[in-house]
């Protein structure tokens, strides 16, 4: 990776920043401590991995600013990269990848004259921040463990290697070669092989019972023959009572057709009864309607001559009605016109009170003009003064005119030197705010440093707890694995405790002659303990509780004769190896509880260990937070005294005056002017006054000119209305006398209509009474229209019952026949209910034997499917067996001393051969390195010696130099030397980490410190760099010590302002 050009924004401790690596081969990042020299190359590390020294993702963010963005170009591959990666305080990351499109020599050449970052570029972002890193590692193949490793060598981490002991190196070269995934491949071997073991022991347990089943075999096939026989018997009887209860239903079916038909007459003969007697009702009735209807024809002539007197009496009301509505039409015209005559001359006498009013109004008017006329005389006295005053004003309104520019240039004047000293107290003010916070931050710098010390050793001793608290997980881890150990021999010594159970029952089912069965009841305490299940044994026990005996009966296991004597003892070694089995049980679940208390114990302690360590993070935020105020607090002391200065000079200004001087002096110039016009305001006041004072007269006399006028237009309105008062009092006199005439014609129409209201009241009256006579005539016409129609359907229902008569005594016959039938053919019911059942019973036990015949059949299916179970599960048992012996190996050969042993051994060569290539460059061949990985056990050498056999090694990394004086470990060189094995064995590991992943080292980056380098140290650091640095694209090398910065010819130096960290380029 060769890199390009980097832009920062809002980055740490940068605002803005932008650095082109172009032309930088070797080159020193300089600056004070603190001054952001490592936050510029952390950028690096976190636009490509998103991995920084911060506690957080917005950790990285400037302080005071939600937004920041690092820009890095670079190449990789033969290709040239470009990567974005913004941060949104509190929010989401976003990241962008692209590649320039065509060759990297057409590229490079084009660079020369233009700007990396307008080269076409081509995305490869996907979809996501975690798609879009996943790119950008399969294109680098370069994770960040390795990056930090190899490429950077990072301040605070290049002596984490040379300090640990010597037994601990190996685990960190472990580490550096990633060989932690070994070790999770031992776990997942482990837990492989946990799992095949368990899967062995179920399948073992599953052959036993599998075994035992198919002993049953044999019993179930004799059972199954004698029910089919006894199934086939009670089929053929069940076939003899089937044909005789045929025989009975069919008899007893006839019967039942037979009580059907006798119901169905019944019912039939019910049916016709009813309708007999419904006919006999409707004839009634109907004779009836048939009488009433010849009534009302006998009185036909009575009711027709009352029909037509009550139409007389209707047409005579008719004739009044037509007279009530010219009656009725009459009297509303009289109404209306009496209402028009009544509404006009409300309307006349309306407009003689308006006109009236107006007169009273108008002589109102005229007397207080009158007034008004009668102070002609003052008013014109008064316009004169007026006038007078008129022209004084209007010669100072001429000098006012002269003077308003300079009173208007005088009131800016003093408003601008008004503006200068209130700005110079405000400043003044800011100051003294600005000063008195500054003060409170150095006072507060005390307390500051104070709390910064007290995180710090909470850090510290928070760090010893975590360290604590790996140990205790570690112990817990071992306890567990000495509980599942006790637990697979706990499992081991049951499974011989059942076999043992076994053989001693066996023993006791073949008991001799005398023996008493109490034995066979008992059952031991294991047994119901752990509710073992045993195999059932079937003894034949005696009325007089003893089993039956069995004469000389052999031996369970060798078939060999077996007396009394002998069955005692093997019954009694047997019981011995069970109680001693049992005694072994008892003792590992002692150490298993024992065990689960100390776990217990632990657990306790790594929760209470963890809960002290949450606020660790919240420390760490809380250092860097009181480091960042202690670095303001210092910054802040020097802008402390140029406030004070400051705040000096404005004070004596506002005290003395002598702000303003050119305003100050235009302003006196202003004065003079206007007391050469001789422009008095007050004067000009007084004036003004006057003129207001006889402004009434100007006013009165246009009012006086305004009364003559009126005076005479209100004298022409008044004649006006004398004229329109006259006509109105004759026009309400015509109207009165037209009125009384037409009234007079209205009331001789009204007479000659000649109607009678008491007439018309009568009469209606007596229409209404002969209102029946009308019903009556109705009545008439519908009986005239229906006699026919009810003679016919009184001789239908004569005949209709004459018909149901003979239906019914049909009926009778039929039914007394059935009645004659029934009882010549008895009733069998019983006999059926007594057969069905025996063949109800006969089929539930047949039902019962086909149930117990199935089962056996699947019981038969069962055992045949487990002998093909057994078989398979005989071949699962291999398998498991097969896969766990290979994940023991397995587990064996990833371990420790395996893979990973094997792959130090070969990396150590190399790192030495490499390691001493570097060294003598920086030492002139006067250092040589040697890796020590075994030697002998100094405890064990004396016991080896004396009893003569091979030396026992332990496993270690020693590091050897051998100068000029001998060969010495590490740990005796002073710091200078120390430094320099220190800085060749991290170059050497970073160069073989490089090659191990598959990248070429292209860029080094080192962030160390030289200040244990004296000038020929430093100078010997520098030719060894040079004499490496054509293995490398890119060197960076990052330091604060002059001397070694000066031997650098291209540097960039870096220097912490307000406005954060900037950059300049030396070359």
């Amino acid at each position: 990776m060769i890199p390009l050009r980097l832009v920062l924004k809002n980055f740490l401790s940068y605002r803005e920043a932008t650095l082109d690596f172009r032309g930088i081969h070797t080159a020193c990042i300089c600056g004070a401590n603190g001054a952001g020299k490592s936050s510029l190359l952390e950028a690096i590390a976190w636009v490509i991995w998103g991995e920084s020294r911060a506690a957080s993702d917005d950790d990285v963010l400037h302080l005071g600013t939600d937004e920041g963005q690092v820009d890095f170009i670079f190449i990789s591959s033969n290709h040239i990269y470009r990567i974005l990666r913004s941060r949104q305080r509190n929010r989401s990351t976003h990241l962008e990848f692209q590649v320039a499109q065509g060759k990297v020599d057409q590229l490079m050449t084009s660079l020369g004259a233009i700007s990396p970052a307008t080269l076409p570029f081509r995305v490869l972002t996907g979809r996501g921040v975690r798609a879009t890193q996943q790119r950008i590692l399969e294109h680098l193949r370069l994770d960040y463990d390795t990056f930090i490793n190899s490429a950077y060598l990072r301040q605070g981490r290049a002596d984490e290697f040379m300090l640990k002991r010597p037994s601990e190196r190996k685990q960190i070269l472990a580490d550096l070669l990633k060989l932690t995934q070994y070790d999770q491949l031992v776990e997942q071997a482990k837990d492989r092989a946990r799992q095949f073991k368990g899967q062995i022991e179920l399948l073992e347990q599953n052959l036993t019972l599998i075994t035992q089943q198919l002993e049953q075999q044999t019993a179930i096939a004799t059972e199954l023959t004698a029910l089919e026989v006894a199934l086939a018997e009670m089929h053929q009887a069940q076939a003899i009572d089937r044909d005789r209860l045929q025989h009975l239903q069919a008899h007893q079916q006839q019967r039942i057709t037979w009580q059907q038909q006798r119901t169905w007459h019944c019912q039939h003969q019910q049916t016709l009864q009813r309708d007999h007697q419904q006919l006999e009702q409707e004839l009634v009735a109907a004779q009836h309607t048939l009488q009433n209807l010849k009534t009302i024809l006998a009185q036909a002539e009575i009711i027709e001559a009352e029909y037509a007197q009550l139409q007389a009496l209707q047409a005579q009301e008719e004739h009044l009605a037509s007279r009530f509505k010219a009656y009725q039409l009459a009297q509303t015209q009289r109404q209306q016109y009496c209402q028009e005559q009544h509404e006009q001359r409300t309307q006349l006498q309306s407009q003689l009170q308006q006109a009236q009013h107006q007169l009273e109004f108008l002589e109102q008017q005229l007397q207080e003009l009158r007034k008004v006329l009668d102070k002609a005389e003052s008013i014109e006295s008064g316009l004169k003064s007026f006038q007078a005053a008129r022209s004084h004003l209007q010669e100072l309104d001429q000098k006012q005119l002269q003077v308003s520019p300079l009173l208007h240039q005088k009131q800016q004047l003093e408003t601008q030197i008004e503006h200068e000293r209130l700005r110079l107290a405000a400043r003044l003010e800011e100051l003294s705010i600005t000063a008195h916070h500054l003060q409170q931050q150095q006072e507060r710098q005390t307390q500051l440093q104070h709390d910064l010390q007290a995180v710090c050793d909470r850090i510290l001793h928070l760090e010893k707890c975590r360290s604590y608290q790996q140990q205790v997980l570690e112990k817990g881890t071992e306890r567990r694995g000495f509980m599942e150990r006790l637990q697979a021999d706990q499992r081991n010594l049951e499974m011989q405790l059942v076999n043992v159970e076994q053989k001693i029952q066996l023993l006791q089912q073949q008991t001799p002659i005398g023996i008493d069965n109490k034995r066979s009841g008992e059952v031991t305490e294991y047994e119901q303990e752990h509710q073992v299940e045993m195999p059932l044994l079937t003894l034949a026990i005696a009325p007089d509780g003893v089993v039956s005996t069995l004469n000389h009966p052999p031996c369970p296991f060798c078939d060999r004769p077996l007396d009394e004597l002998h069955w005692a003892t093997a019954l009694e070694k047997h019981q011995q190896e069970k109680q001693h089995l049992l005694d072994q049980v008892w003792i590992i679940r002692e150490q298993l509880a024992a065990s689960e208390r100390e776990i217990q114990i632990l657990r306790q302690e790594y929760r209470e260990l963890d809960r002290e360590l949450t606020i660790y993070t919240e420390l760490v935020e809380r250092r860097g937070q009181l480091q960042e105020q202690l670095q303001a607090a210092n910054d802040a002391q020097q802008t402390y005294h140029q406030f004070i200065v400051e705040m000096g000079i404005l004070e004596r200004s506002l005290q003395v005056g002598d702000y303003a001087a050119s305003l100050k002096q235009e302003l006196q110039h202003l004065n003079e002017q206007l007391e050469a016009v001789n422009y008095d305001e007050r004067s000009h006041a007084l004036a003004r006054g006057e003129l207001d004072r006889w402004r009434w007269a100007d006013m009165k006399h246009a009012d006086l000119k305004q009364a003559h006028k009126r005076w005479q237009q209100l004298e022409q309105q008044k004649n006006g209305l004398n004229h329109t008062l006259d006509e109105l009092q004759t026009a309400i006199a015509d109207l009165q006398q037209e009125a009384t005439k037409q009234l007079a014609g209205y009331d001789q129409y009204i007479a000659d209509i000649g109607y009678d209201l008491e007439f018309h009241e009568t009469l209606k009256n007596r229409i209404r009474q002969q209102q029946e006579g009308q019903l009556r005539y109705q009545e008439l016409r519908q009986a005239q229209q229906h006699y026919v129609i009810a003679k016919q359907a009184y001789d239908d229902l004569k005949q209709r019952l004459r018909d149901r008569s003979h239906a019914l005594h049909l009926a009778q016959a039929q039914l007394e026949t059935l009645n004659q039938q029934l009882e010549t053919h008895l009733d069998e019911q019983e006999n059926v209910r007594e057969l069905e059942l025996v063949l109800q019973q006969r089929r539930t036990e047949l039902d019962v034997k086909i149930a117990t015949i199935g089962r056996l059949q699947q019981q038969q299916i069962y055992l045949e499917n487990l002998k093909q179970q057994e078989v398979n599960l005989n071949l699962q048992l291999q398998t498991a067996r097969q896969q766990h012996r290979i994940h023991e190996e397995l587990a064996q050969a990833f371990g420790k001393n395996g893979i990973q042993a094997l792959i130090i051994e070969s990396v150590l060569p190399q790192l030495e051969v490499e390691t001493n290539r570097i060294l003598s460059r920086l030492s002139a061949n006067q250092l040589h390195i040697q890796f020590v990985t075994q030697r002998a056990n100094r405890q064990n050498s004396n016991r080896t010696k004396a009893k003569k056999q091979a030396p026992k090694f332990i496993e270690t990394l020693d590091i050897l130099i051998a100068d000029s004086h001998g060969t010495r470990p590490y740990e005796t060189y002073s710091g200078g030397e120390a430094f320099r094995v220190n800085f060749a064995i991290r170059l050497a590991l970073a160069r073989l980490l490089a090659q191990r992943s598959g990248t070429a080292l292209q860029l080094l980056i080192i962030d160390e410190g030289f200040g244990t380098q004296d000038e020929a140290g430093c100078d010997r650091l520098v030719a060894a760099i040079n004499a490496i640095s054509s293995d490398f694209a890119c060197i960076l090398a990052i330091t604060h010590v002059p001397h070694f910065k000066a031997a650098f010819q291209a540097r960039i130096e870096v220097q912490k302002t307000t406005q954060g960290s900037q950059l300049h380029l030396v070359m």
